[in-house]
């Protein structure tokens, strides 16, 4: 039973899913209104991350990545977002703890009102996804484990 239990939980955490990355109004870096589509460019994957500053496993698996960038850069042409969820009063805060944390080699959102997160049916925190040069979600994960971001790095790299 435990063994079922268990398969059914790292099912629900790992997914493919083949779905159209949506149409959402966020904040860019510079506090801009940007539509998420404008992600998407016809020519490099993404790797899109939610995070929020109370959640340390958000910030574990960022930094892991942003950690291991520069080596996957010379591998495979690629982006990451970071997507900050937290509310307008915490803004300042996701903004801060990005910028202090070098995460500079990645784009950064605001979803204050969490419109992306709810579009993208990411309720909880890590969920990353994996979205292809022409904005098909091909795979989302939730939670971390520290090499966890090497999957997510493997399935850049099988993008075409």
């Amino acid at each position: 039973m435990k063994k079922l239990i268990l398969a059914a939980l790292v099912a629900l955490a790992t997914t493919t899913v083949m779905a159209q990355l949506p149409s959402v109004k966020v904040e860019n870096g510079k506090g801009k209104s940007v539509k998420t589509t404008s992600l998407v460019d016809g020519e490099t994957p993404m790797i899109l991350s939610f995070w929020a500053v109370s959640c340390s496993n958000c910030i574990l698996e960022l930094n892991a990545i942003s950690e291991k960038l520069p080596d996957w850069l010379d591998e495979a042409d690629f982006r990451v977002v970071a997507v900050s969820v937290d509310d307008a009063k915490n803004s300042a805060k996701a903004r801060a703890l990005a910028e202090g944390n070098g995460w500079g080699d990645f784009t950064l959102l605001y979803d204050k009102n969490q419109d992306f997160q709810r579009a993208m049916n990411a309720p909880v925190l890590p969920h990353v996804f994996v979205v292809d040069k022409n904005g098909k979600i091909v795979y989302s994960h939730t939670a971390y484990q520290p090499g966890g971001e090497d999957e997510l790095f493997r399935i850049i790299k099988s993008l075409k």
